[in-house]
């Protein structure tokens, strides 16, 4: 792998996106086909990488099954080979009309957020906002609404594409502060996006603050991919000591900060440099949850994840969730069988230690709510409620058959003897 930079160098941060891609190519060796097929469809997906990611992650000896590679850069078989074709033959306006058209057959958003998670005050919908469950809401802050860098399979790859339509933005926390005022069983707010800290600490502060005026919110979570694609966030950056001491001071008011980090593959904490960016954060009284979806060929195999978790818990942060990858966006390449996903988590937490056995999964974050397959007995998966919009489902057991190659909850079966509110709940 090609030798990290210095951090000297490597803290300035510098984003790439289709354009680059010549620069890229010239750099790293990428095949003129390659790269011309990553362009074709950076037309429909999101891109953008950054310096980091490319030098310090990325073997470039293994592309293009590199693991990191196939996170970050478009794969040929991500669209059909009508759309790829249909596009290949397209400008101007028709292949604007083109991209608009595949993208909405990509399910942009899954789950129903658009249609059963935006939550109302007096009557007038909420822009950046979510309220699935009970006591968690999720807010978008509108300057959070890119990432240092974007994963392929980003089941919220329609907030980076660059249409407004399609996007989950608040422009600040009025509402939001409006909002939890009347709803006091809420006690968990989920800063997410794109990426809060994409944002510089001045402005993640103006967004945090007037949330603090709220007591009863007791637990401020960041979703967050930095820590893996951009640690110097919490290291070099010019104000990275700031943003410790954001978290420092949210944490004496007697709140929980949680960062959320994602990280996908042990590789990604490997440098030392994003060691000891979890370092910091813990330093602050914060804690790290990490959490990531199971992806075909990036870390479909048992022994990625118990390395990962191994290396979590080393650096004192929480396994917490192995996710089954959503139905939305390229699916059909990244999808991992459900019965699979269940050998897959059960083979690498027996090779645990107890103190990691804190992670759950494979988890769907469904249209009723989040669902573990806890096992798979002959034909049937045994399934539970972990989160649910009817709070009355949490924790309830339940089977479905499932045949073969199945790989997300409506092509389960469920069994006849299914209650009447689970059944009613997934098949709404």
């Amino acid at each position: 792998m090609t030798q990290p930079l210095a951090v000297a160098t490597a803290a300035r941060y510098r984003a790439y996106g289709p354009r680059q891609l010549n620069e890229i190519s010239a750099r790293f060796g990428i095949p003129a086909p390659v790269r011309e097929t990553a362009r074709l469809l950076s037309q429909v997906f999101p891109f953008r990488v950054n310096e980091y990611v490319l030098t310090n992650l990325i073997d470039w000896r293994q592309v293009p099954d590199d693991p990191i590679y196939q996170m970050v850069f478009p794969q040929p078989t991500m669209l059909s080979i009508k759309d790829t074709k249909r596009l290949a033959g397209l400008t101007g306006a028709e292949l604007s009309s083109a991209v608009r058209d595949i993208r909405a057959r990509l399910n942009p958003h899954p789950s129903g957020q658009r249609e059963l998670n935006v939550p109302t005050l007096d009557g007038a919908e909420l822009p950046g906002m979510q309220h699935k469950y009970r006591e968690t809401v999720l807010y978008f802050p509108g300057h959070g609404q890119t990432c240092h860098a974007y994963c392929t399979y980003c089941f919220r790859w329609a907030q980076f594409v660059g249409d407004p339509d399609l996007q989950f933005a608040a422009p600040d926390p009025c509402r939001l502060v409006g909002y939890l005022g009347r709803h006091p069983e809420v006690s968990d707010v989920l800063v997410t996006g794109g990426d809060p800290l994409v944002m510089s600490t001045d402005r993640l502060r103006a967004h945090l603050e007037p949330i603090l005026a709220v007591e009863s919110v007791r637990t401020i979570r960041l979703g967050t991919k930095s820590v893996a694609y951009w640690p110097y966030r919490f290291t070099a950056d010019r104000d990275a000591d700031d943003l410790l001491r954001l978290f420092e001071q949210i944490v004496t008011t007697g709140r929980t900060v949680a960062v959320m980090a994602h990280f996908s593959h042990p590789r990604e904490l490997d440098p030392e440099v994003a060691q000891h960016a979890v370092a910091r954060i813990r330093a602050t009284g914060a804690a790290v949850y990490c959490q990531a979806p199971l992806i075909a060929r990036v870390n479909d195999q048992a022994e990625i994840w118990t390395r990962l978790w191994r290396a979590e818990l080393g650096l004192g942060a929480v396994p917490y969730y192995l996710f089954v990858e959503r139905d939305t966006g390229p699916h059909d390449y990244f999808k991992v069988p459900l019965a699979r996903a269940v050998e897959i988590f059960q083979a690498a937490y027996r090779d645990l230690p107890g103190l990691a056995r804190t992670v759950r999964g494979p988890v769907m974050s469904a249209k009723p709510g989040k669902v573990v397959v806890d096992g798979a007995a002959g034909e049937f998966l045994q399934l539970r409620f972990l989160q649910a919009r009817d709070p009355a489902l949490v924790g309830r057991p339940f089977l479905a058959r499932y045949p073969a190659g199945a790989a997300w909850l409506d092509e389960l079966a469920l069994d006849p003897s299914t209650p009447a509110d689970i059944a009613a709940a997934i098949q709404g």
